[in-house]
């Protein structure tokens, strides 16, 4: 079985880096600028996170997202911005990136922290975690933190169409640093948000994550996913237990106010209304309807109430002056439907 280090030697193209992409470090770099391609519209239930603090964190959110398709220097650049609590909660990426992969997660994949991408998968009583028509998983990356000091983990792992492939454990590193794998991986976490969605509870179930600026951060040379080198890249984000057993309700494209998913293996997306992943337009990270703020393919209230969330701040900016204001709102109205990129 091939590791990804003698995957990468195969492919006889080792990705170096690129100026145009941000430092890992768990912090939205003002430049390069990159768009915010979706924003949380549901209140977390895994606890609002209020510490401050680069590591010891008391609450869990995923609030929004930012990225760059850098298929000339040869990475995938991912920016989520919220928090992960440091009781060891799972943040769970798939990667959408070829043909083939997985649109129910099996339960023969590479074993990776403790078995945790399997915990998801299909079993004899479970049909397994299933992603929305159009989502193929190849590729699959999760981090972790928590302990004393607290400390952050990262694993990887490929996602084949019949299962099986090569799994490793990346590494760790302190709050706020780069997990550095060997294959040319980088990931941080950085806790200090403060802002972005509110609890849940009986009277607030909605809200906007919009415009977080630390969190995960998430760097992947292309050629460890298997990327053809053409084409977008599609992305699904979500906050899972401890375990990799609960799933919460902070995941992308969000749910407009549900409550936690639960167990994952019988959870399947396309019966939650729009879409839950993200694509990352090849060609630079833009998106290719900037005014579908929720991700869900259509122009409509949920994106008006995004947009009014952010009024007079600096994002969503949908028409890059650096706030959001009337010529936001008209642009869009003027795109108001379904969303025609």
């Amino acid at each position: 079985m091939k590791t990804f280090i003698h995957l990468v030697a195969a492919l006889g193209c080792a990705a170096s880096a690129h100026a145009q992409l941000p430092a890992i470090d768990g912090t939205l770099d003002a430049e390069p600028a990159l768009p915010e391609l979706w924003a949380q519209n549901t209140a977390t239930q895994f606890g609002n996170a209020t510490n401050g603090q680069v590591g010891q964190c008391n609450g869990s959110e995923l609030n929004n997202m930012h990225a760059a398709l850098d298929v000339q220097g040869g990475f995938l650049y991912l920016f989520f911005g919220g928090n992960l609590e440091s009781n060891f909660n799972k943040f769970e990426l798939f990667i959408d990136c070829a043909p083939g992969g997985q649109n129910t997660v099996r339960g023969d994949n590479p074993d990776v922290d403790y078995n945790g991408l399997n915990r998801m998968g299909t079993d004899t009583n479970n049909p397994g975690l299933t992603f929305d028509a159009g989502f193929e998983a190849d590729f699959y990356v999760t981090t972790t933190i928590g302990g004393d000091p607290v400390t952050c983990y990262a694993n990887m792992a490929q996602m084949l169409t019949n299962g099986g492939g090569s799994g490793v454990y990346i590494g760790n590193a302190a709050p706020g640093s780069p997990i550095v794998s060997q294959e040319g991986v980088e990931i941080a976490t950085n806790n200090s948000n403060t802002a972005g969605v509110p609890a849940y509870d009986s009277t607030t179930t909605t809200g906007s994550g919009s415009g977080c600026g630390t969190g995960v951060e998430v760097k992947i040379p292309l050629n460890i996913m298997g990327y053809s080198g053409t084409g977008d890249i599609k992305v699904v984000a979500m906050i899972n237990g401890g375990n990799h057993d609960y799933l919460s309700n902070q995941f992308t494209g969000g749910c407009n106010g549900c409550p936690n998913l639960a167990e994952p293996r019988l959870v399947n997306f396309e019966a939650i209304p729009g879409l839950q992943f993200v694509t990352v337009s090849a060609g630079g990270g833009g998106n290719p309807c900037p005014a579908d703020l929720d991700g869900d393919g259509d122009i409509g209230g949920a994106d008006l109430g995004v947009l009014l969330a952010g009024w007079g701040g600096s994002s969503p900016d949908l028409d890059g002056d650096g706030s959001v204001g009337g010529s936001d709102l008209g642009a869009m109205l003027a795109a108001w439907g379904p969303c025609q990129p």
